[in-house]
């Protein structure tokens, strides 16, 4: 039976990252080092394509759920919920612990579904409003945003961690709370990085940065009711209630725009993803 050689593997992959850095398109060329790669470690061209092609078919479930994954961060970021809940946290939590409190929330919106830059865009304006206030540079903000997103990444139902799963045929519910404590961990080194950062001479934040959005936000209970409505799905599993993912993300995502009234964007929601 033919055989792959890692030779092959590993220049197949190589040629895919060079081409990714060239700016040519991902996909076409993780598609052109695979083929490369399968023919250089096989010398088969039959068992190269009929590789590729089952690879990619045992991807598919993983691929649906991270698109309704999709449903439950157009809903959080078009009804204005994640940016209330970054605003309820950070004054909540006030100007003396400014920086955790820009990292927690970005840490939060992240961990309910949202992706990391979506989430720093989204703090971004408060961020910048407080850091002004409190007299931070933004590079000290920026460090908190970014290394609040990616604490929250480890512990949300996003690509990366369905792909865990999936992979390794882990339970998700059960990932999401082992990564719990990373997260936690990650974030305090965020805080205490972000803080260091900001004793050192920087680019402070002016008033021509500062430009909080008027557009009117739903209420915090409105804001966090489709992220409570997919946890509680999803927890389910502990008494052997099995909900997949890609039914509780788009649940949440329904949730959300009904309780914000939003409903009628419910098409332009499901476009997003």
């Amino acid at each position: 039976m033919a055989q792959f050689t890692t030779l092959g593997a590993l220049i197949g992959l190589a040629l895919s990252i060079i081409l990714i850095i060239k700016k040519f398109h991902p996909a076409y060329s993780l598609m052109l080092g695979a083929l490369v790669g399968g023919l250089l470690g096989s010398m088969n061209l039959d068992l190269t394509v009929n590789t590729m092609m089952t690879g990619a078919a045992s991807m598919m479930t993983s691929v649906l759920r991270i698109l309704t994954s999709g449903i439950l961060a157009g809903a959080l970021i078009k009804t204005g919920s994640a940016e209330k809940i970054a605003e309820v946290i950070v004054h909540k939590l006030g100007r003396s612990r400014a920086l955790f409190a820009i990292a927690l929330s970005t840490m939060i919106i992240c961990a309910v579904g949202v992706f990391v830059d979506i989430s720093v865009i989204t703090v971004a304006p408060i961020a910048l409003a407080i850091g002004r206030e409190a007299g931070y540079n933004k590079e000290s903000l920026l460090l908190a945003m970014i290394g609040g997103g990616k604490a929250g990444n480890i512990i949300s139902p996003n690509p990366n961690t369905i792909a865990v799963s999936e992979a390794f045929k882990v339970d998700l519910t059960a990932l999401m709370i082992k990564n719990i404590l990373p997260a936690i961990g990650a974030l305090i080194v965020t805080v205490l990085l972000a803080k260091l950062l900001s004793r050192r001479q920087g680019l402070l934040v002016n008033e021509e940065d500062v430009d909080l959005p008027g557009r009117a936000l739903p209420s915090f209970i409105q804001a966090i009711a489709g992220p409570i409505v997919v946890i509680l799905l999803l927890s389910l599993r502990s008494i052997n209630v099995t909900v997949d993912p890609m039914i509780a993300l788009p649940v949440g995502g329904l949730v959300c725009t009904l309780v914000t009234g939003h409903i009628r964007n419910l098409v332009i929601l499901a476009n997003m993803v």
